[in-house]
């Protein structure tokens, strides 16, 4: 799929994540300087911003659509925004009751990115772990990571 918004294609930088953080996109990230963390929320906010800029959205629309969201409602749109690229079922897949202590896949997606599946997940097929990386690449436009 070729992005309707050419800035949905570049890889964001730093600069570019210090820019959405300066004007709301973004929560502020905890620390300051060399030692802001960032953690799972903020790379939700990030592939819902990118995704809804290949979608072909201004900035100013995104922040008002992510105003206020949380952790569980960000997860559903971007997985939501996803699924197709998950393949056959992925898309209406349920989380497994927790039943207790249970295994998990780590996939790699990029420097300081990692994926975590539970492996009784129809997600940890190779074929899904394959397609969730390649489609969390293409929503932050890092292709560079292959």
């Amino acid at each position: 799929m070729r992005p309707t918004n050419t800035s949905a294609r570049a890889t964001p930088s730093a600069r570019a994540i210090r820019f959405y953080v300066a004007n709301g996109l973004l929560d502020h990230p905890e620390g300051k300087g060399t030692a802001a963390t960032y953690h799972y929320k903020h790379l939700l906010q990030l592939l819902a911003i990118k995704i809804r800029q290949r979608e072909g959205q201004t900035l100013d629309v995104i922040k008002q659509e992510l105003a206020g969201q949380q952790g569980d409602q960000l997860e559903k749109r971007v997985a939501a925004a996803l699924a197709p690229a998950l393949g056959n079922g992925l898309a209406h897949a349920t989380m497994a009751e927790d039943t207790g202590p249970a295994n998990w896949r780590r996939i790699a997606v990029g420097d300081g990115i990692e994926l975590h599946v539970r492996e009784d997940s129809p997600a940890a097929r190779e074929s899904a772990l394959v397609a969730l990386r390649e489609a969390i690449r293409a929503a932050i436009g890092r292709e560079d990571l292959r």
